[in-house]
């Protein structure tokens, strides 16, 4: 999570986005909305006499083109086993395209609404879908994408952290004491519980990327895909033990569960909460962070996330 000290979207205007779409042999008319992401930056276009496609510019230094494909690829083996994912649209052979500097890719429209994470029938759903993918991402592991690991998820972003601006440097010993503590208690459950099972995931399994329709639920957003172990992709579907219990119903009628990793869940969550603040620390020089998280540049927001630090590692020992 290196530090980006530019402005990568700085040159992504309307009429630059509709060409790119447009060299893809599409129509566009005219009609934008931005959609909900500060990682990458989305956009729905409308389309002459067609449905609208969703342009999804890949922020610059973040995947190699690689990892990009790889990610592609993986979307496109779980569509072929018939689950219900968005994959990108193939334009000459290629998922992953470029236009002025920018890469990108297009995907059909799918909307829906959140999944109703209170009622077991549509829990077990998703943990049966949940289980078919993991099934398809056991075949083989990633080669370009990493895993889910101390390092990417603890140490990187606690260096992010501690390298800006952001973080006043008063609480600067605080923090790094706090961030410390955490990467040793989450080292110490994850050596007690021993080696778990490795494989292709979702990565980034919450609510806003599972959508429901009357057809029932599909996945979106495999940006975040990387191997791990399966619980990854359940843990932030479950508000509770009941949820948990309902979602491996399902999930155990398509695939055997490791329970020892739910001993895994305080860590991950500890994961992802030193994570989230590194990475505003990290993309703070894009104008969309201090618009969408102001919070993060208030003295009082990072004294809290310290004590949630140090919290979550009580937690855990």
């Amino acid at each position: 999570m290196s530090m980006i000290s530019e402005t990568p979207y700085a040159r992504l205007t309307p009429d630059l986005l509709l060409d790119a779409v447009g060299a893809c042999g599409l129509w566009p008319d005219g009609r934008l909305l931005a959609l909900n992401s500060y990682e990458n930056r989305v956009w729905q276009v409308g389309l002459e006499e067609d449905a609208p496609v969703i342009a999804k510019f890949y922020r610059p230094n973040r995947w190699s083109d690689a990892a990009i494909i790889e990610e592609h690829t993986f979307a496109q083996e779980l569509a072929a086993a018939e689950l219900p994912v968005v994959v990108p649209l193939v334009f000459a052979g290629r998922t992953l395209l470029l236009h002025d500097g920018f890469r990108y890719a297009l995907t059909p429209r799918r909307g829906g609404r959140a999944p109703a994470l209170e009622s077991p029938d549509q829990l077990q759903w998703l943990g049966r879908l949940i289980a078919r993918m993991h099934v398809v991402g056991a075949r083989q592991p990633f080669a370009q994408r990493g895993r889910l690991d101390r390092d990417t998820m603890v140490q990187q972003p606690m260096r992010a952290a501690l390298a800006s601006s952001l973080l006043p440097a008063s609480l600067q010993p605080n923090y790094r004491a706090a961030a410390l503590r955490l990467d040793a208690a989450i080292a110490a459950r994850t050596q007690a519980l021993g080696p778990l099972q490795q494989l292709r995931l979702h990565g980034d399994c919450h609510p806003g990327n599972v959508l429901w329709t009357d057809a029932g639920p599909h996945f979106v957003d495999f940006d975040d895909a990387r191997s791990g172990p399966a619980v990854q992709d359940l843990w932030m579907l479950a508000n509770d033990e009941r949820a948990m219990q309902a979602l491996l119903e399902g999930y155990q009628q398509f695939r055997d569960f490791d329970h020892a990793e739910l001993a895994l869940i305080p860590a991950l969550r500890a994961m992802r909460q030193l994570h989230y603040a590194g990475w505003i620390a990290a993309r703070w020089h894009d104008p969309a962070f201090p618009a969408a998280f102001p919070f993060a540049a208030e003295a009082r927001w990072w004294e809290q996330h310290i004590a949630d630090l140090h919290e979550l590692a009580d937690e855990l020992e």
